[in-house]
């Protein structure tokens, strides 16, 4: 099979305004935080450019392996994805950080077994559901496999406890199986059982009820379970048009709770406005569109599979994040893809967009 001499040009210039615009935005949101807390306002940015650096290493050298490597790889992927998920909650290995055990520290810097979970799901699934495509419409044999490994993944990412990113993964599955023609009707049954398993783990944590009843109505509990909803808001509306400019922002100066990391958008959107929200948004959408056309004219089932698991990986996190930040959805602990400040999560993403440059290089146009 001949790849093609270059891989696909727009997305990856997509990649890199996106990344940029994240640069740039981490820098502006976290200066306040980190000139108050560790006497450096380039604290963030700094540890952001180098998670960008190995990131876009990763996405040089990964572009460049046969995309086919992975369906021999994905087990072993998938089985260490899953070691490290279970080592986070082993009591001295795993970080807690405001109630949560979601790292695992790597010397000055942490990194988030679920990040990488999320990716080694996307290409075990990728490879499972083409190996099974003539059974697909059978739920025991096509879809159960896949559904174990997701649930899996899920019930360890519960346990952190991270229930965003649990619903993120949890979506993605949905709609690989989709893409993959599953039947109507078995779809339709998981979104109901998808539904009442989060209404469940909503109604079972007391924090999760408080968090779901302050989205239903923010200004009841002001200064308590709605104050993020309501800073963000109060951000996003005074950027107006044009925003206030670049670095001009006022609820970065502790008003806006993760400034730099889950609520960076709200920053976004009241510095830089409806104009530079609006750009950003196109970015995704024209994410979107290359992601998924290099799905949908990909030579082999497994290379459609797997460009659109890694392009719905990301589509799905930027409109979870942007729905919480816009009061659309309930508070959950999900970062903006390729914006926010996070290493693990920039990392991995760069590393997918590597596997999803490389199937493009099979790509006739």
């Amino acid at each position: 099979m001949k790849g093609r001499s270059a891989p696909d040009f727009f997305l990856f210039i997509i990649v890199l305004l996106l990344l940029t615009v994240g640069i740039i935005m981490v820098f502006s949101s976290s200066y306040v935080f980190a000139q108050a807390t560790y006497a450096d306002g380039a604290h963030f940015l700094k540890h952001q450019l180098v998670w960008a650096l190995l990131g876009i290493t990763g996405m040089t050298v990964v572009m460049k392996i046969d995309y086919h490597h992975f369906k021999k790889w994905a087990n072993l992927f998938f089985g260490s994805a899953l070691v490290l998920l279970i080592l986070v909650l082993v009591p001295g290995v795993g970080i807690t950080i405001k109630g949560a055990t979601r790292w695992i520290g790597l010397g000055f810097l942490t990194f988030q077994p679920s990040e990488l979970a999320k990716l080694a799901l996307v290409v075990f699934l990728a490879k499972n559901l083409a190996a099974k495509q003539n059974q697909i419409k059978h739920f025991a044999k096509g879809l159960l496999p896949s559904l174990l490994a997701a649930g899996v993944v899920c019930g360890l990412i519960l346990l952190q406890p991270d229930l965003g990113t649990a619903v993120a993964i949890a979506c993605t599955t949905y709609l690989i199986l989709a893409a993959a023609g599953a039947r109507g009707s078995h779809l339709a049954g998981l979104a109901l059982l998808g539904l009442g398993l989060v209404a469940l783990a909503i109604r079972l944590e007391p924090y999760r009820m408080s968090r779901f009843l302050a989205f239903l109505d923010p200004w009841a509990d002001p200064l308590g379970d709605g104050f993020q909803t309501i800073q963000a808001l109060y951000a996003v509306g005074s950027g107006g048009i044009f925003g206030l400019g670049l670095g001009e922002g006022r609820q970065k100066f502790f008003y806006l709770p993760e400034q730099h990391t889950d609520f960076i958008f709200a920053v976004l959107a009241e510095e830089l406005g409806f104009i530079g929200t609006t750009f950003v948004l196109l970015l995704f959408f024209a994410f979107m569109w290359r992601g998924m056309k290099i799905a949908m004219k990909a030579p082999d089932l497994f290379g459609s599979l797997l460009a659109a698991g890694i392009t719905i990986m990301v589509v799905i996190q930027a409109v979870l994040n942007i729905g919480v930040v816009t009061g659309c959805l309930p508070v959950t602990g999900i970062t903006l893809p390729f914006i926010s400040y996070g290493g693990s999560s920039l990392t991995l993403n760069l590393l997918g967009i590597g596997i999803l440059l490389n199937i493009s290089h099979f790509v006739e146009e």
